[in-house]
């Protein structure tokens, strides 16, 4: 009983302070609304880290009741949206500061922009605990309402745009998920959302072809958020359009997040649907994810929208990695996931100073950063080098084992054209580095001086973290860790 009640408090804790927090920013001083939401945001991921830590430590999968599970993914899931959250919240003050507009006026423009990204950060957290797929569907499509607030926060019309299409899109897309939702709910035998829990999913009494539908329709209702193609066509507006720390929340947490969601139901309905028609949806989505991405990889954009681009990659790499199944291809899932949350979001903190030395980047492939800036050009080269899977860096280490995994578990076409694909994406990205770093584009452009003291120390420490976490990934497939997270989950 004590050790369940510990999660709980800790989970109350982690999940409810931030909500307390943009309730109480509405009655303190303005002029200590950034000094209380950081002590609070401190406070939250000390006890996210926490919470994670027990997990990790635990030899199982424990629940409370049918609403809350605790499992590995569960916890590298709160580590990653605690530490993204918190440098959102660190890097927001300076989008606020150089903010001339807003859905709002200025006196309530900090406030509001705090209190919205609190609860945002909240319901992240919720997600992967959530124990159900009816409480997981609730929680995402809270962090739509809210993200899509964030998107369009600004107030200019490129930025409403995206916020709408973003709310748009991925709210017809969840309706489809709470069709085969609902199709599921009358074929278990416990009545309620009782009946929608992960443990419970797996006993529901449908036929076949019925359950089978009900679970291809959640599966592609929850890929409209996760930013998998085709369904995918608001991703590159609401990352380019949203504020830099919002974006980094959305590619580095709530894709992640969601995606855990579709993994969870796809291990929780195996029993019933079989284990091929899972792993060959992600298998689908993760291959057709790399062809739309690999074009707009190889043509010259914007700072954001690559890496807006760079997220359909990611995800449909991680697609492919749980499909693949087995310990090498989990394990690079892992180290993938770890890898993309700290890569990406620094790229996205970083455009924030980028925009500010060169305001032509908003629209226009960045270039010869590397020279004007050097520090920054640092900061956006170790960002895309991550991202491009160069070598010794995370994501070429997880990007191994899960082709690894897929040859090792028999996908051979599917691991070589996944192979192909990848080494294009490579290419792609590795030229838009260069040219970052080094072309000149605007010829006489007058660069702006920009203090980049904070983002490069970011890029410091990320660079340890990440190194850190190709090392760990060599270990990884062999540990009772990743076995834990293949043969047992929600």
């Amino acid at each position: 009983m004590t050790y369940v009640t510990n999660y709980l408090t800790l989970t109350s804790l982690v999940v409810l302070l931030p909500v307390f927090l943009a309730g109480a920013i509405w009655v303190i001083p303005a002029s200590h609304t950034r000094t209380v939401v950081i002590a609070g945001a401190v406070v939250s991921v000390v006890g996210a880290s926490w919470l994670a830590l027990k997990i990790f430590e635990s030899r199982g999968v424990h629940r409370t009741g049918e609403w809350i599970v605790f499992d590995p993914l569960a916890g590298i899931l709160v580590l990653i949206v605690g530490a993204l959250g918190i440098t959102s919240i660190l890097f927001s003050d300076t989008y606020l500061r150089g903010l001339t507009s807003g859905v709002v006026s200025q006196p309530f423009r900090t406030r509001l922009f705090y209190s919205v990204l609190l609860v945002f950060w909240a319901m992240l957290y919720a997600v992967p605990l959530a124990g159900n797929l009816g409480a997981a569907w609730l929680l995402i499509e809270g962090t739509t309402a809210t993200s899509a607030l964030l998107v369009g926060f600004s107030g200019k019309p490129r930025a409403l745009e995206a916020g709408w299409k973003y709310l748009i899109l991925t709210s017809a897309g969840m309706g489809v998920a709470l069709l085969g939702i609902a199709l599921l709910g009358t074929s278990s035998r416990i009545g309620g959302l009782g009946g929608l829990s992960w443990s419970t999913l797996s006993r529901s009494s449908g036929s076949h072809p019925d359950m089978l539908v009900a679970f291809v329709l959640v599966v592609v209702g929850l890929a409209s958020k996760v930013g998998w193609a085709p369904v995918h066509n608001w991703l590159p507006d609401a990352h380019s359009e949203a504020p830099s720390p919002i974006s980094g929340l959305l590619s580095g947490a709530l894709l992640p997040c969601v995606l855990a969601v579709t993994w969870r139901t796809t291990k929780a309905m195996s029993p019933v649907v079989g284990t091929s028609p899972g792993h060959e949806i992600l298998i689908g989505f993760g291959i057709l994810s790399l062809a739309m991405a690999v074009p707009f990889l190889w043509q010259p954009l914007a700072w954001k929208r690559l890496l807006a681009y760079s997220s359909l990659e990611h995800m449909g790499i991680i697609a492919l990695g749980i499909g693949f199944g087995g310990p090498l291809a989990i394990a690079g899932v892992i180290v993938h996931l770890f890898g993309h949350a700290i890569a990406k979001s620094l790229g996205f903190y970083a455009s924030q100073s980028l925009l500010t030395h060169d305001p032509r980047s908003a629209k226009h492939p960045p270039g010869g950063v590397g020279r004007s800036s050097p520090k920054l050009g640092a900061t956006l080269g170790i960002s895309l080098a991550t991202l491009s899977g160069f070598p010794p860096l995370p994501l070429f280490v997880s990007e191994v084992l899960i082709l690894a995994g897929g040859f090792e578990n028999g996908y051979l076409v599917a691991s070589i054209l996944s192979a192909l694909l990848i080494a294009f994406g490579f290419i792609g990205l590795l030229q838009a580095l260069l040219s970052t770093l080094l072309e000149d584009h605007h010829g006489s452009q007058k660069f702006h001086y920009v203090k980049t003291s904070p983002i490069f120390g970011l890029a410091i420490l990320a660079t340890v973290f990440l190194l850190i976490i190709s090392w760990v990934g060599l270990y990884l497939p062999s540990s009772s860790f990743v076995h834990r997270l293949v043969s047992g989950m929600g």
